[in-house]
């Protein structure tokens, strides 16, 4: 197994990617424009950058980097909370793409020219990935898929159908915005009416295709789970330094201190935590164990750090004006994508074989 720290290529690509999305990444001003993607930030990302085929072999177009590297990019997509598709259509649907053999979408994602979203309920866990809700009759897909992520963008949707996996682009499917949480990251409910599909794959193909998918999704989701919670605690640690109560620092009140020290300590296990699903979707050794892991431990830990982060700023923190309120909700809404740590949990102990308490 490879190492848990950041490589000399993994670093650098933080530097590039943090620098970019400090120029160009305002989250706040989005959502005041009801938009669900950041367009001009996502073509910086897929085209200028490279991220849309970062996961994508050479020969087929993409950068041929790996799951590590994904990582480090969903870490600082989440310290930004940018409203951007990566995870859903870069890491998800290009991981359910390339386990079916797709050259020609595969290359069109690659080069930022056409997302793609898997239609897949956001709340699905690994283990019950394949549930499909829609139904074929020779090529014509009929049916509903509720909240949806990433899916608004998409100009060709990964179906799950009948017993087949089908490419479906915008003829024949109707896409309603759900209410979300996260102003960040839009769900949207797809119908189905009679839309023309093609297969992709079928049967024990299709399903492995989109379990791996939704199991790498919830291995790298840790990773922006991590960059949530970094950026909370480092805004936190500033803040209290500067906000003076009583003639001191409000960050030299033990309570404070104590309250930081351990979310300190938190996020520091959950980066490893994170690394190590990462390095084991990279060597593709243990993944299901990894993934459970990761979510088990890295969504209460991005929800505590964001609460603190909104109590620990005190009045500011509770407004509509500061940043961190946009951090609980992607913690929050982080928390259930993928599966909650509650079914993650039970899944880690299927996989040790430790039997429920009685």
């Amino acid at each position: 197994m490879t190492g848990l720290l950041y490589s000399d290529v993994e670093s650098e690509l933080r530097s590039e990617l943090r620098a970019m999305l400090r120029d160009h990444c305002d989250p706040a001003a989005r959502i005041e424009r009801d938009d669900a993607v950041d367009v001009d930030l996502w073509r910086r990302l897929a085209r200028d950058m490279g991220l849309a085929g970062l996961l994508v072999p050479e020969h087929l177009g993409g950068a041929g980097a790996g799951p590590r590297e994904a990582a480090v990019v969903c870490e600082e997509l989440g310290r930004a909370v940018a409203p951007v598709p990566f995870l859903g259509c870069a890491v998800v649907a290009g991981t359910a793409l390339l386990s079916c053999g797709e050259p020609d979408l595969v290359a069109g994602l690659a080069a930022g020219e056409r997302p793609v979203a898997l239609a897949v309920p956001f709340a699905t866990p690994p283990a019950h990935a394949w549930s499909p809700t829609v139904t074929v009759a020779g090529d014509r897909l009929t049916g509903s898929v509720r909240a949806v992520a990433d899916a608004t963008i998409a100009d060709v949707l990964l179906v799950p159908a009948g017993r087949g996996l089908f490419a479906v682009d915008n003829s024949g499917v109707r896409r309603e915005q759900c209410t979300s949480l996260d102003e960040t990251r839009r769900l949207c409910d797809l119908s189905f009416e009679g839309a023309p599909g093609r297969l992709l794959a079928e049967g024990a193909d299709a399903e492995a295709a989109v379990r791996s998918a939704v199991l790498a999704g919830a291995a790298l989701l840790a990773s922006e789970q991590v960059g949530v919670a970094e950026w909370c605690l480092d805004t936190t640690v500033e803040h209290v330094r500067g906000r003076y109560q009583f003639g001191r620092p409000i960050g030299s009140f033990q309570a404070v201190k104590h309250r930081l020290a351990d979310v300190w300590v938190a996020v520091t296990q959950a980066r490893a935590v994170a690394r190590y699903a990462a390095s084991a979707l990279a060597t593709q050794s243990e993944v299901d164990l990894a993934a459970a892991l990761a979510q088990a431990h890295c969504s209460p830990v991005a929800v505590e750090a964001a609460e603190a982060c909104v109590q620990l700023h005190g009045g500011i923190g509770m407004t509509w004006e500061h940043r961190a309120h946009l951090y609980l909700k992607r913690a929050r809404s982080a928390a259930v994508a993928y599966g909650p740590a509650d079914v993650h949990r039970a899944r880690l102990a299927e996989l040790v074989d430790l039997p429920p308490a009685l």
